[in-house]
């Protein structure tokens, strides 16, 4: 008798054994199989509830609900509120003040050819101060200013600038981009970022870590960071220096290397900050009308 003939023989002889196991491990399958399409009917229910709950939008972080020390707020519950009175002026001298703000930031431009007068340390600390005043999501603050002046480490910084920006001008900007630039004149060499004296690196914090070692999230830190960069232009602007907005293309992951910042950090802007050169010349451009850019409801 061979093995299959073997096989067939034993089957028929014990089929009353064999189907009772089969049927057996039939329920026993069934069953584990039901309890866990309860449980992943009863999760998608949860979260439609939540979802219901929250104008149709489910939970960004998920572990919310799980830990319960993650509830805690990062600032004391118990935060005191103090009175804000600031100065009442005549509408009058509102006005003044208005229109003489808007003539100082009015004549703010992007320079891309600096002197290189050293800025006196208090200047830089104080424009970076009023940085730090701009409102943020949940006041966590999710910004960190990197003031460059060290000669070595802003020749470092310009040679990375370049090395990237020459592959962004031949390769991964789009030709209609490359060629928008054209009427500022601008390439991938880029002689202010080691003229200028100082250099102000904007870095987004993405989050932070509490006093208890938990995560800190950083809502709006996109936003929030955006409207600090703003304060920092007007700063300087009002003191009388001049910056140029640029946005280092690819350069983030090795100028954080080089300036030891952590993971969370993102490299938003990079403003080369000083006097303007006595042979720096900018665009003859016309900003849009009022009737452009506000409506009145």
């Amino acid at each position: 008798m061979n093995f299959i003939s073997l096989v067939v023989w034993t089957l028929e002889s014990n089929c009353f054994i064999v189907y009772t196991v089969m049927i057996v491990l039939f329920v026993a399958f069934t069953m584990f199989h039901k309890n866990r399409l309860e449980e992943n009917q009863n999760r998608i229910g949860l979260k439609k509830k939540f979802a219901n709950n929250n104008g149709g939008r489910e939970r960004e972080h998920h572990d919310d609900e799980d830990d319960p020390d993650f509830l805690v707020p990062a600032f004391p519950e118990d935060t005191p509120h103090i009175p804000y009175k600031p100065p009442k002026r005549p509408m009058e001298d509102v006005l003044r003040r208005s229109l003489d703000y808007y003539e100082l930031m009015a004549k703010r431009r992007t320079v891309r050819k600096f002197s290189t007068e050293p800025i006196p340390q208090e200047v830089l600390d104080n424009i970076v101060k009023t940085a730090g005043t701009s409102p943020s999501g949940a006041h966590t603050e999710p910004w960190t200013f990197v003031v460059v002046q060290d000669p070595s480490t802003k020749e470092a910084i310009r040679g990375i600038v370049e090395e990237e920006e020459e592959q962004n001008y031949a390769r991964r900007m789009s030709r209609q981009w490359v060629t928008d630039l054209k009427p500022f004149a601008t390439n991938h060499i880029k002689p202010y970022l080691s003229e200028a004296p100082a250099l102000i690196l904007v870095f987004r914090q993405s989050y932070s870590w509490r006093a208890d070692g938990k995560k800190k999230m950083h809502y709006y830190n996109e936003i929030s960071v955006a409207i600090a960069a703003g304060f920092l232009l007007a700063a300087i602007q009002y003191c009388g220096l001049v910056a140029l907005t640029s946005t280092p293309l690819n350069c983030n992951a090795r100028l954080r290397d080089l300036l030891s910042r952590p993971a969370n950090e993102r490299l938003e802007l990079l403003l080369p900050v000083g006097r303007p050169h006595e042979e720096a010349t900018v665009p003859d451009l016309i900003r849009k009308d009022l009737h452009e850019i506000m409506f009145n409801v």
